[in-house]
């Protein structure tokens, strides 16, 4: 029975890297499926490696939700240009695919700041700053799920 949860838990923290990259699959959502399958079926891992698991779980789905406008933000956009751009990654990621996201939220910016009044270039280095934001939330969510992987194998599974 433990062996059957410990590759349940495991297939869902796989399941949690992939979601990772996946648009709109909730990676952290799926790493931490997997270990608290696996702590309610068995006890393991102990309370603190529970809690970190947690806190790891909890800051991926801070950088899946929050890296995009912190980094527009930082490049000097609006809060205007960032909710509309929000919009649109989420309504383009469904018709053009996450590069179609990318591309609609980078236009949207540029385009917000532009009619804002701001330069061209002003509404570039926005623009530029939310698209490098995406990748690199993506980048982030990758390396944090895969850390949550390979820390459950070692912590529980060897």
């Amino acid at each position: 029975m433990v062996e059957l949860v410990a590759v349940l838990a495991v297939a869902l923290l796989v399941l949690g890297v992939v979601g990772s990259v996946v648009p709109l699959v909730p990676g952290a959502v799926l790493s931490l499926s997997g270990v608290y399958v696996y702590w309610w079926a068995t006890g393991d891992p102990g309370t603190l490696a529970l809690a970190a698991f947690t806190l790891i779980g909890f800051l991926v789905m801070i950088v899946d939700y929050f890296a995009g406008t912190i980094s527009a933000k930082a490049g000097g956009a609006s809060w205007l240009a960032t909710a509309l751009a929000s919009v649109v990654g989420v309504g383009t990621l469904f018709f053009a695919g996450p590069l179609g996201a990318l591309v609609g939220v980078a236009v949207t910016v540029f385009l917000v700041e532009a009619y804002r009044g701001k330069s061209r270039s002003a509404g570039a280095k926005a623009a530029l700053y939310a698209t490098v934001g995406m990748l690199g939330s993506t980048f982030m969510q990758v390396v944090l799920t895969t850390a949550m992987l390979l820390s459950f194998v070692l912590v529980v599974v060897i």
